[in-house]
């Protein structure tokens, strides 16, 4: 039996097209796979999120229980710590599908609570912990969106590539335009921070304190708030000239390599921060003060090179080291700096 050339011809298109078929559908179930997981982890983030955020509130709660209630009358509802435990322990123990509806009673109760009632380190930690839920919340939703967009095309659906696994859903809850409407958060700043590290691979950081609460210190990198019309690069160029007066290319920045989003108190006010981190190595120096403004040299009183275990020594003797994880990070750090090309961003805390 022989086969003409056109036959041979055509029973070779049609392998090729179902070897091109497999092929595609192996790597759509793979990518499916990894989608999969991404939501689920996502999810998982979301949720550990969610139950920050409710601890918090029960600290809230604590806060104005005393506020909220006066001899002989009925307490304030915006006031009412018991009540808003409540709606923690409620929003806690909820299954998926109450989830939504409970958080977004606890995100109104916190909502109505006053700045003015609680300390300002429970307001930074409150804000904290709702800017960390919009966070999770976007990046479970981005995730789910790019799970249903695969899922649901026709040849993956008639192809069963999705298997039984089920769908992933999106999580709404109320976005409010800070990340604490009652705690009186301002918009996100970016921030530019250096990890500027020596021939030895030890970290620069500057020791400081809050000028309404001048006795307790911190140490941080150098870096600082992005202005109008700067780039991240030239903002980090022109951080590290003010803060130590070395002149630098931004050609020799690394990165940026890490993002951490920070809430916290300065001076009065609740400060909500998207740090941006790079990398640069130069050989150790002594900085100058030269570019400081007047508030920073009240508030900046001395520098360090740092090694990771003089971090973590800082931060047993009682003085916290920002971020908290840059001692693990440090060599991570130093492995960027010895490359040419710029890594992908990730998020620390």
């Amino acid at each position: 039996m022989t086969f003409s050339a056109t036959t041979i011809l055509v029973i070779a298109l049609v392998v090729a097209i179902l070897v091109a078929v497999a092929v595609w559908a192996y790597g759509t179930a793979n990518r499916l796979d990894r989608l999969h997981v991404r939501s689920d982890l996502s999810w998982q983030a979301l949720d550990a999120a969610l139950a920050r955020r409710a601890v918090v509130a029960r600290a809230v709660a604590v806060a104005v229980v005393p506020t909220g209630y006066t001899f002989g009358s009925a307490p304030r509802p915006e006031l009412d710590g018991e009540r808003l435990a409540a709606l923690a322990d409620q929003a806690e123990r909820a299954d998926r599908a109450q989830r939504e509806s409970t958080e977004n009673r606890l995100s109104a109760a916190l909502t109505a609570v006053p700045s003015a009632a609680l300390p300002p380190q429970l307001v930074a930690e409150l804000a904290d912990a709702e800017a960390r839920v919009l966070i999770a919340r976007r990046f479970h939703n981005d995730a789910v969106r790019d799970t249903l967009a695969l899922r649901t095309r026709r040849p993956v659906r008639w192809l069963h590539l999705g298997g039984t696994a089920p769908l992933p859903t999106y999580f709404e809850i109320a976005e409010r335009p800070t990340a604490s409407a009652g705690a009186g958060v301002d918009e996100m700043r970016t921030s530019a921070r250096v990890v500027l590290l020596d021939e030895d691979g030890r970290v620069l950081l500057l020791r400081g304190h809050d000028p309404k609460v001048p006795d307790v210190h911190f140490w941080f990198t150098i870096g600082g708030g992005v202005e109008q019309g700067e780039t991240l690069r030239e903002a980090a160029v022109r951080e590290i000239r003010e803060e130590t007066g070395l002149h630098v290319d931004a050609s020799s920045l690394r990165g940026p390599i890490w993002r951490r989003v920070a809430v916290f108190p300065y001076d009065g006010d609740v400060i909500r921060s998207e740090e941006l981190f790079f990398v640069l190595r130069r050989a150790a120096f002594s900085p100058q003060r030269g570019g400081f403004t007047e508030q920073e040299r009240r508030a900046i009183t001395d520098h360090r090179w740092c090694t990771a275990d003089d971090m973590r020594a800082i931060a047993a003797g009682g003085e916290v080291v920002y971020p908290t994880e840059l001692p693990d990070l440090l060599a991570e750090a130093e492995d960027v700096a010895a490359k040419e090309e710029d890594p992908g961003v990730r998020s620390i805390r």
